[in-house]
């Protein structure tokens, strides 16, 4: 492992990437510390404590939401904004042969949309969050031109990150949002085991030694879960032109078992999150009716049964969704006959993409499971050990796990460029 990184920064161009990106991220931790003007410190303290989906949001947010920072959104706005944008191929044609007929000038300008879709959802999140803040009194603010003023900062910070994840992804070293958000929550692991120190109790060191072994073997099963695939067998028919014969290869079409990645996870987390926002805000209001019935609602989302129940359901349900989304049988199979392609013992056609179809589905199974797992493992380990100081962040781990895997395989193919052998 030594004589790799040795390699690595032996390569003077890799290298000067590695500083690059290690200095944006220096530029976006800084930012993420910069607080906004007015918050009450321990109000929001408390209020994190007690509320595990800002945490998650906070995951999202690169840990600028846990300072509600000048970056409080962090590159979340961005997220929502591609995920919209990507289903949008699915609803509207002429976005779709700009994103997939056009070459990369339509992918251009699909970025471009993407990038000036994410302005207003960053400006109406920004309102939300204040509003909620303000709430809980959190967020000690009163006049118009204040929260006009916050709105722009926190926006024009979730620009500023857009552009540095872009930045990052130029130079080939990973996905510059994945790594933004990677940056987040490793920061956060000096203050997370500081404050296990803190509230240590020997009398439970079995316990601890139990929460190690889960998340170990979280991490294993995250990389097994992310580099898992099935591959279908496919063959090539044979053509000769001439004196020469093309195709009669043997090939394999990949499934992974896990294709939508933790977007089911901002899928559910989203819409987990307007139920309780709305019912916040209802309390207050003077009709009894309408307060009672937002008490309610809000009793039953801060309920950890029921919000990890329904959680767990919408993971799984938008992992479906989604590998629907960006997994089409009906092309693949198109492609692989256009091709002189076929799945041994499967008619090509209709046939093909049905048997595609049904062993997606049942892989799928397993991936949605999973994720709907690592989506309430900090309520299974809350609930389990009783320990509020340190939890299980799944999601973390699997954003982390992911990141690393991703930035390794980009460095390896930098390496095998320049005829070095990979890792």
């Amino acid at each position: 492992m030594l004589e790799k990184l040795t390699q690595i920064f032996k390569v003077r161009e890799l290298r000067n990437k590695i500083f690059f990106i290690l200095g944006i991220l220096i530029v976006f931790r800084i930012a993420a510390n910069v607080p906004l003007p007015g918050v009450n410190a321990e109000q929001l303290r408390r209020l994190f404590e007690g509320n595990q989906f800002l945490g998650m949001l906070n995951v999202f947010s690169g840990g600028g939401l846990s300072n509600i920072s000048i970056v409080m959104l962090g590159v979340g706005p961005y997220i929502t904004a591609s995920i919209i944008m990507q289903l949008l191929t699915m609803i509207i044609p002429r976005i779709e042969q700009m994103y997939k007929e056009e070459g990369e000038a339509g992918r251009q300008k699909f970025n471009m949309w993407t990038r000036w879709f994410t302005i207003p959802l960053a400006a109406i999140q920004t309102f939300s969050m204040i509003t909620l803040l303000r709430s809980q009194n959190v967020l000690q603010i009163t006049s118009t031109f204040d929260i006009i003023t916050i709105v722009i900062i926190a926006t024009a910070g979730t620009i500023l990150l857009m552009w540095l994840g872009e930045l990052i992804t130029e130079k080939g070293i990973g996905n510059g949002v994945s790594l933004i958000i990677f940056a987040g929550i490793v920061s956060a692991i000096p203050a997370s085991f500081s404050r296990m120190l803190a509230t240590f109790d020997s009398t439970q060191i079995f316990t601890y030694a139990a929460l190690l072994a889960v998340a170990l073997i979280t991490i294993a099963g995250v990389v097994m879960v992310t580099e898992g695939q099935r591959n279908i067998p496919v063959s090539y028919a044979k053509r000769i032109r001439g004196d020469k014969t093309y195709g009669g290869v043997q090939s394999h079409l990949p499934l992974r078992v896990n294709q939508a990645g933790v977007i089911p996870i901002i899928f559910a987390m989203s819409i987990m999150l307007f139920p309780g926002m709305i019912a916040s805000f209802l309390m207050k209001v003077s009709n009894q009716l309408v307060a009672n019935a937002a008490t309610f609602v809000n009793n039953l989302f801060q309920n950890q049964w029921f919000y990890g129940g329904m959680y767990f359901l919408l993971v799984v349900l938008f992992t479906y969704f989604y590998t629907a989304v960006v997994f089409d049988p009906v092309k693949i199979s198109e492609n692989l006959q256009k091709q002189g392609g076929y799945v041994p013992g499967i008619r090509p056609g209709k046939t093909t993409a049905d048997f595609l179809y049904k062993i997606m589905n049942r892989i799928t199974l397993t991936g949605s499971l999973f994720l709907g797992t690592i989506a309430v493992l900090p309520f299974i380990v809350q609930g389990m050990t009783g320990i509020q100081s340190l939890t299980i962040g799944g999601t973390s781990i699997l954003i982390v796990v992911a990141v690393v895997i991703e930035t390794i395989k980009q460095i390896e193919s930098q390496l095998v460029m320049r005829d070095y052998e990979g890792f």
